[in-house]
């Protein structure tokens, strides 16, 4: 007979945060498997479970996947549980998930604690739909690339970031987004938890006094419809530089009216004020 897997949330920094199924079923399991031995035993020694552990971890996904499975197969039962939150979502636990529906183990998830629901809760912009990112890309054109294709998404966004990138994030999303909400979310549960919001250019401004140090949630205001295109954009742009105002003012104004970034509309203007000399010449 096989052997079953639970998909186990747990606490993201306060360990009381974790339900009373979830410590059941620890205590059950004939196996936890883990993101990093040394994290998960400071949960596990609170709570006095001792089980035996099997160590799982992203650049090792394939080959543990594979140990685990012969447990399941073996009729053992299985926990996975990640450093943080819910396996599997930005976390290791996908090609596990993935390998036991392919071989036919029950699989049952035991949900608790997510640090983008809880980010989402305090941010005060709008819950009703929103949109799952987690960690960009860390290569600076690929991330650009990305927040390029979600720029004009209604939804509010939830995005997850590194310290070592996170200035570089608001830069980037500052430069294609322009100056949009935001809250970001630092050391939820944790002894120092702190929700800052207002727009990208007050919360870099903060970060900046700040000192950075581990994961950060940001939460960012969907796409606000203004009825413009980019197209129309430029013209309300040409037209303001035609009644005497600069351009880069005039570009501001627009922006701001419409979302669209001052760099894109910069760009483009410029462009197309170029042609359009290009045109005349010819």
């Amino acid at each position: 007979m096989k052997g079953c897997l639970y998909i186990v949330a747990t606490p993201i920094g306060n360990l009381e945060d974790i339900t009373l199924r979830a410590l059941r079923i620890l205590r059950e399991a004939d196996f936890i498997a883990v993101e990093d031995t040394r994290h998960s035993v400071k949960l596990l020694n609170y709570y006095e479970i001792s089980r035996p552990m099997i160590s799982y971890w992203r650049e090792k996904e394939k080959i543990k996947s594979k140990v685990i499975m012969d447990k399941l197969h073996a009729g053992y039962t299985v926990a996975l549980i990640t450093d943080a939150g819910t396996p599997g979502i930005s976390d290791p636990g996908e090609v596990l998930i993935r390998d036991a529906i392919n071989e036919g183990i029950e699989i049952f998830p035991i949900p608790g604690p997510a640090s983008s629901i809880a980010a989402l809760s305090v941010s005060g912009l709008s819950t009703r739909r929103f949109t799952f990112i987690g960690f960009l890309s860390p290569k600076t054109l690929q991330r650009k690339k990305d927040l390029h294709a979600l720029r004009v998404e209604t939804n509010t966004l939830v995005f997850y970031e590194s310290p070592h990138r996170v200035i570089s994030f608001f830069d980037d999303l500052l430069e294609v987004f322009g100056n949009r909400r935001i809250a970001l979310c630092h050391e939820l549960t944790k002894l120092h938890e702190d929700t800052q919001r207002g727009t990208v250019k007050e919360v870099i401004a903060h970060l900046s006094a700040s000192k950075i140090a581990g994961e950060y949630v940001v939460i960012v205001e969907g796409f606000k419809e203004t009825g413009l295109s980019i197209t129309d954009a430029l013209n309300e742009i040409g037209l303001l530089i035609e009644s005497g105002m600069r351009r880069k003012e005039a570009v501001e104004e627009i922006a701001s009216a419409t979302g669209i970034s001052k760099k894109v509309l910069y760009k483009e203007s410029i462009e197309g004020q170029t042609n359009r000399k290009e045109v005349e010449d010819d």
